[in-house]
């Protein structure tokens, strides 16, 4: 009765937000089937609330109607993985290089500082599954983080949108797990470029750290 009584944006918003949440925690995986009443099952909302959400995964390309099959959750595939990291380094690299000149001191010394704790972390042998697990959401967070420094809403929704392939791409192929010492290196040299307010150098570390994830998920 509750649901019944919400607004439909705010019904919709909610079945959104719970299916990306389903879809990043593995409940769903990529190219797999499901049907409306699943989705249902899945989130919990009604299914009016479900038919009005699938064009909009459409559009977004999570989601695809595959005729007499049903809805196929977005399928990872080498052009999906092109095409996620040609837009990933379009909007970066311009993001990068304006944090360069926006970002407050503060704000930099603590990214740097949550990166050197990893790093000295791994030098010091700890390998555990949480460290891994923090790790990744401080690697996600300084890419969002330039993206949201621009203030840009149609910027960060096209950003968001395709954020969540990248995540389902690094489940599928290229998840952090026993890399976090060379990634946390990489991000120490564009935030070193930072820190050094070199627009030039923090673009080009950008775009090497980018290119060295793109190169591992096309490979496997």
């Amino acid at each position: 009765m509750e649901a019944k009584s919400e607004e439909p944006s705010t019904l919709r918003e909610r079945a959104y937000k719970s299916f990306t949440h389903h879809l990043l925690a593995r409940d769903v995986r990529p190219g797999q089937f499901v049907s409306q009443r699943r989705l249902v099952e899945l989130t919990g909302l009604p299914l009016g609330a479900i038919r009005e959400l699938v064009p909009r995964l459409e559009a977004e390309g999570l989601i695809k109607t595959v005729p007499q099959r049903g809805l196929q959750i977005a399928h990872i595939d080498l052009n999906l993985i092109r095409e996620a990291f040609q837009l990933r380094l379009f909007l970066e690299k311009e993001a990068v290089a304006l944090f360069v000149g926006t970002a407050s001191d503060q704000v930099i010394a603590k990214m740097l500082k949550e990166h050197r704790e990893i790093a000295e972390a791994i030098q010091g042998g700890n390998d555990s599954h949480e460290l891994e697990l923090h790790a990744q959401t401080v690697d996600w967070g300084m890419h969002d983080a330039f993206i949201d420094a621009l203030g840009n809403t149609i910027i960060s929704n096209a950003y968001r949108v395709n954020s969540i392939k990248m995540r389902l791409i690094s489940q599928e192929r290229f998840r952090i797990d026993g890399r976090v010492g060379p990634v946390m290196d990489e991000h120490l040299k564009v935030l070193g470029a930072i820190e050094r307010r070199s627009a030039e150098e923090a673009v080009a570390a950008l775009v090497a750290h980018i290119n060295h994830a793109r190169d591992r998920a096309t490979r496997l």
